[in-house]
């Protein structure tokens, strides 16, 4: 059964950067198109980023476009987004996810598997 673990949320300033990272377990990662998702609280869960297996394609929401970046490490079964810039609109917790229908990529009900999110906490 695959796993996805998120790591890499605290609480930092208006301005800051951190590093999510999301740890892959129990399946073929290199095979696996994935991406990173956020939700504040009384707020719908929100598309962040997307990364095809092998990287590929990559796409970013326009919100996060141009702050955030978004890599995977297949040998090390990981996938990365670096956030710069962060604003307290980035506040929420963010999910790591496998998508697993062939269907838009900004839609979480085409993803199958989820973590079980970082908090990200941006103060002002």
């Amino acid at each position: 059964q695959v796993q996805l673990v998120e790591s890499g949320g605290g609480l930092v300033r208006t301005g800051d950067s951190l590093r999510l990272s999301c740890v892959v377990s129990g399946g073929t990662f290199a095979t696996y198109d994935m991406g990173w998702f956020r939700q504040a609280p009384g707020k719908e869960r929100e598309f962040v980023a997307y990364i095809s297996r092998f990287s590929g394609t990559i796409y970013y929401s326009d919100s996060t476009k141009g702050r955030f970046t978004l890599t995977r490490d297949n040998a090390k079964d990981t996938m990365y987004l670096r956030m710069t810039s962060l604003e307290p609109e980035d506040t929420g917790v963010y999910y790591c996810a496998r998508k697993t229908r062939s269907s838009f990529y900004y839609d979480p009900r085409n993803y199958g598997t989820w973590g079980q999110g970082t908090q990200v906490t941006v103060s002002s």
